[in-house]
């Protein structure tokens, strides 16, 4: 969920710029007869518009809820690409805009939800994952693709088969799995027939473990490490729209609105 613009700071700066030239136009009129708003200077006119609608905008999005748009397949099958989804910012804690600062603690990550973090190698770049690992835990992934943490394996039921594509866009049926990790719900993954490379990882305190849910095509914890507990987005609560315009995409689908992300 990569951005070339910091919308963020974009929508500050421009609250910002917009209660700077309300205040220093109240400030320079103050003790003097009133104007009318329609003769009063074109940029004061725009500020005074604006600023309500710019502030509703920056509170809700950074303590509220955000949209993000899923563009990779790597959480296949929890979340589609073409998934527009909806983020709980206040979920792990209110923070503040730009600054990412937390101000307010509200609650903890748990095993088992799909978070949205700043990526810690690029941390401009929004990344969704499941969180599988807590502060102190260990967790194995292991070669024949299955998660042991603290020492206690997940557990695996067969569900079927999931329609998704190969890395060269061919339509391809996958094994489709429930796991149950240890005090979480289950959810869906699915896995290929390619080989893995296991690994053990002790999660450093104040940090999280995180994975996708389409194990063998995810760049996540296994390839570059944990998640510091700063870089916390949100968590993902629901999809409310699908549309993939891309080549070979499915275009909009009705029937994913609504979908919770479990």
């Amino acid at each position: 969920m990569e951005s070339s613009l910091d919308l963020e700071l974009i929508l500050v700066s421009l609250v910002i710029i917009a209660g700077l030239i309300i205040a220093i136009y109240w400030f320079m009129r103050r003790g003097k007869e009133e104007i009318p708003r329609n003769k009063q200077p074109l940029l004061v006119d725009y500020a005074k518009s604006f600023f309500p609608v710019l502030l509703i905008v920056v509170l809700l999005r950074s303590f509220v809820a955000e949209p993000f748009r899923i563009p990779s397949g790597s959480m296949i099958p929890t979340l589609e690409i073409g998934d527009f989804i909806l983020v709980k910012k206040y979920a792990y804690g209110i923070r503040l805009p730009v600054l990412h600062t937390k101000i307010f603690e509200v609650g903890q990550p748990k095993r088992g939800d799909v978070v949205v973090f700043r990526y810690p190698p690029k941390p401009k770049i929004n990344f969704i994952k499941r969180l599988i690992g807590l502060p102190g835990d260990e967790v194995v992934w292991t070669a024949d693709k299955k998660l042991i943490i603290n020492g206690v394996a997940a557990s695996y039921q067969p569900d079927g088969n999931h329609q998704t594509l190969d890395r060269a866009g061919r339509k391809i049926s996958v094994k489709k799995l429930k796991e149950t990790l240890p005090d979480a719900e289950p959810h869906d993954l699915i896995l290929f027939s390619s080989p893995t490379r296991p690994g053990k990882f002790i999660v450093p305190e104040g940090h999280y473990f995180m994975m996708g849910d389409n194990r063998d095509n995810s760049s996540d914890g296994r390839f570059w490490g944990f998640v510091p507990e700063a870089n916390l987005v949100g968590k993902a609560s629901l999809v409310w729209m699908h549309w993939n315009w891309l080549e070979g995409g499915d275009g909009f689908q009705g029937g994913r609105i609504g979908v919770p992300v479990n």
